[in-house]
């Protein structure tokens, strides 16, 4: 089983997601048309920002999230699918355990945390441990453990942020119409953010992520959210599809993994840190990324 053609998704998934007022024209505005166009403006205000916290709301109350789950990875009209173990606990670790079809034992480990990034290769018995500073496009997206907590949570973010507060809300430019779905986005430098969220719902549906440099070229994250079901008082999407496209490694390259997720528990009885023994070696990222990007 290809592990190393995941990890190198997983690198580039990070890549892609550390990832006014016009003036009038013509005179001015009359005193009467200026009030109500701040009426105007005040209501549809006030109108997005009751929205984005219906979306807020949404956000799950439990800590830990473990799941099975189906792992396809898809490049070049090839694809590969393993079985797994996905293990979430907020704020401290988010854990994608690979393993052997019906044997079900461990083959790869991909492990986010706040410190950094950790991937475990048990056939070959190497391992990758980096931070997020010391990769120039990780660095340079600013991807943080956070960012990747709010894709995988299925819940806003913003960069630089643990999380998105209340006062916070404002930031985001919901654009409410007719439609059954409403784009909301919010631009951060390099970065352009884009989600796709349920009008009636409020359920975010997918989530885009642009980020553009003159270093590394244009990378987007796409991340598609479905198959919502109950888990506890709130909905989790059991679907989670994602596509990466990137120039980062000179050349563009565009991978899809597809998580589908089954009997989806409240479990906290795991270990939150990776312990490898003496018999792993410790490999450099640039040495296991020049081998994949051959793939």
């Amino acid at each position: 089983m290809k592990t190393r053609h995941i990890l190198l998704f997983t690198s580039l998934m990070m890549a892609a997601a550390a990832c006014g007022t016009q003036r009038q024209v013509g005179g001015e505005v009359p005193a009467m048309e200026k009030g109500h166009t701040v009426h105007a403006d005040k209501d549809k205000e006030a109108t997005g920002l009751r929205f984005m916290q219906r979306v807020a709301d949404n956000a799950l109350y439990q800590k830990n999230l473990v799941s099975n789950l189906t792992f396809t990875l898809e490049r070049n009209g090839n694809a590969i699918s393993v079985p797994g173990i996905l293990r979430m606990r907020k704020d401290n670790v988010i854990r994608l355990q690979l393993l052997i079809p019906v044997l079900r034992s461990e083959v790869g480990r991909i492990e986010f945390t706040p410190e950094g990034v950790l991937f475990v290769d048990r056939y070959h018995h190497q391992y990758v441990k980096t931070t997020y500073d010391e990769v120039d496009f990780l660095r340079d997206n600013g991807i943080t453990f956070y960012s990747l907590q709010s894709l995988f949570w299925n819940q806003l973010l913003l960069p630089g942020e643990q999380r998105v507060g209340e006062a916070q809300l404002s930031r985001f430019t919901p654009e409410i119409g007719s439609a059954d779905n409403v784009p909301v986005r919010l631009h951060d430098g390099k970065l352009d953010y884009e989600w796709t969220v349920s009008k009636d719902k409020a359920q975010i549906l997918s989530s885009l992520i642009t980020y553009k440099s003159i270093a590394h070229g244009t990378s987007t994250l796409r991340w598609n959210y479905g198959d919502f079901k109950a888990f506890g008082s709130k909905q989790f999407p059991y679907s989670h599809d994602v596509t990466a496209q990137t120039e980062a490694t000179g050349k563009q390259m565009t991978l899809r993994v597809m998580l589908t997720l089954s009997d989806v528990k409240a479990d906290a009885n795991w270990e939150e840190r990776t312990s490898l023994s003496g018999k792993y070696q410790q490999v450099p990222l640039e040495e296991v990324l020049g081998k994949l990007i051959q793939f």
